[in-house]
């Protein structure tokens, strides 16, 4: 029996991976299905196990008197458990490799949001965890706008603008994210704008400018604070700028010229890789213009914003 079960398993996770392969993220359960597993676990032993014959009484034999009848004897049933109240119908959640899926719990109670939201941003402006970085940075770059925002925006690492103002995305490539959050319809006020890393990364050795991407470790020690601003805020809807966001969030990838435009999840969120600001005012063709638009627009169509059709029409050739 144990073999017709591992069959059976097996087959059940080629279908899950099958399903996640044609790209199917959920997977309808049903209030039975959901009942059933509620259940306490038995062995399967004792799922299987015959249940004990009923005991006859043995025939007599023609020579001897006739004996009282004796009953039949069965073993006792065991008590049913009371059935569990009903449950609506869920999604199961699937996640992909590198993603991340966590529970999270019911909404803050938006003055314990704002608390906690500003005792996060005091340990993370006191941090200094990563020696080498606290030592040459002149501002802790926390982050800015919305707590209640439905999008988060999230780079690599502060550049030298920001790390003067101590604020993200502030050089020409945040210009850049600015025009595309007022191209939605939206402001900087209404968005949150992060980073990976909070401090601008030190420049090489031998090098006096320019910026330099954020380490493994870096980012590992510094991706705490992330994580709590995201459960905090609890957007509907992440926005991943560039590959080494990406890859902070997700983990080793395939590339952002191939994963950019497909749906991921983080923390429980719907998650779209794109391109970063700074590789369009690198790469001025229209036609990667055009791809980061129609990122951002289906981001719009996820969280069912209205796009009208100059909207939709944005970097398309006449």
């Amino acid at each position: 029996m144990a073999g017709a079960c591992e069959q059976l398993l097996n087959a059940t996770i080629q279908h899950l991976e099958d399903l996640k392969a044609r790209g199917v993220r959920h997977v309808a359960v049903s209030p039975e299905t959901l009942r059933a597993l509620a259940q306490p676990s038995r062995s399967i032993e004792g799922r299987h196990t015959r249940p004990a014959r009923p005991v006859e009484a043995p025939t007599p034999r023609s020579d001897e008197p006739a004996a009282r009848p004796r009953q039949k004897t069965t073993s006792a049933a065991p008590p049913r458990s009371p059935a569990p109240a009903p449950v609506a119908e869920q999604a199961t959640l699937l996640a992909l490799p590198g993603e991340t899926i966590i529970n999270q719990g019911p909404p803050l109670d938006p003055q314990a949001k704002a608390a906690a939201f500003a005792a996060l941003r005091e340990r993370a402006l006191g941090c200094v965890k990563c020696a080498h970085l606290a030592s040459s940075r002149k501002n802790v770059v926390f982050g800015i706008g919305s707590i209640d925002a439905q999008i988060m925006f999230i780079g690599e690492a502060p550049g030298a603008d920001e790390d003067e103002q101590g604020e993200p995305f502030v050089g020409k490539a945040g210009q850049l994210l600015t025009k595309i959050i007022q191209a939605m319809g939206l402001r900087r006020a209404d968005v949150y704008i992060g980073n990976i890393l909070k401090c601008r990364p030190d420049t090489s050795p031998g090098q006096t400018a320019g910026n330099r991407k954020p380490t493994t470790e870096e980012m590992a020690t510094c991706l705490p604070y992330l994580q709590e601003q995201i459960d905090l805020i609890r957007p509907k809807v992440i926005v991943a700028l560039g590959a080494t966001a990406v890859e902070g969030l997700l983990g080793k990838t395939i590339g952002i010229t191939k994963l950019r435009g497909t749906w991921k999840t983080y923390r429980g969120i719907p998650l779209m890789p794109t391109y970063h600001p700074a590789y369009l005012l690198r790469n001025q063709a229209l036609s990667e213009k055009r791809k980061v638009w129609e990122d951002i627009l289906a981001v719009m169509e996820k969280l069912e914003m209205p796009v009208s059709e100059k909207q939709r029409r944005f970097f398309l050739k006449a």
